[in-house]
């Protein structure tokens, strides 16, 4: 599967945010709003496409990719680029998570060049983790928001 970046624009924002999961991965159903549109229109959100041009998912740089609470906790110290992703709930559990998140890593790296990189993901979400962990990501710390148990996992630069 061959996959490629697209600027966000309308078209992809409404699909994302009509997106279903099943439980427990229901945490990461959006509610349709205009608040919600904007923030994915706000620039650091960008669209997943495959060869036919379907959404695969998407990523965020930056501000976006933070949990608003943890910076209460510092868990966000400078020096990273913070990177969030959701995947289209049709592709979810089939094994291309790796393709996926490689992909973005590598996007990343082209645009930023070398950086460390850091994820927060919600403490349940072991397949997620796990994926995180293959690709190099260590836990650092971990934080509540809405008794909702977050960790914050980094990728420091290669030495």
């Amino acid at each position: 599967m061959q996959l490629f970046v697209r600027e966000m624009d309308d078209i992809f924002a409404e699909e994302i945010l009509n997106w279903s999961y099943d439980a427990p991965y229901d945490f990461y159903n959006n509610e349709f709003s205009v608040d919600a549109r904007s923030e994915l229109l706000n620039n650091s959100y960008f669209a997943i496409l495959d060869q036919q041009e379907e959404l695969i998912g998407f990523f965020c740089i930056g501000e976006s990719a933070k949990v608003p609470n943890g910076t209460y906790f510092s868990a966000y110290p400078q020096d990273y680029i913070d990177v969030g992703i959701g995947m289209n709930p049709m592709f979810t559990g089939k094994g291309l998570g790796l393709l996926f998140f490689s992909y973005i890593l590598n996007h990343i790296r082209e645009v930023h060049g070398p950086c460390p990189i850091r994820l927060t993901v919600a403490a349940f979400n072991t397949r997620a983790i796990h994926l995180y962990e293959k690709l190099g990501f260590v836990k650092e710390m971990e934080f509540c928001q809405k008794e909702i148990v977050f960790k914050t996992m980094i990728r420091k630069l290669p030495r």
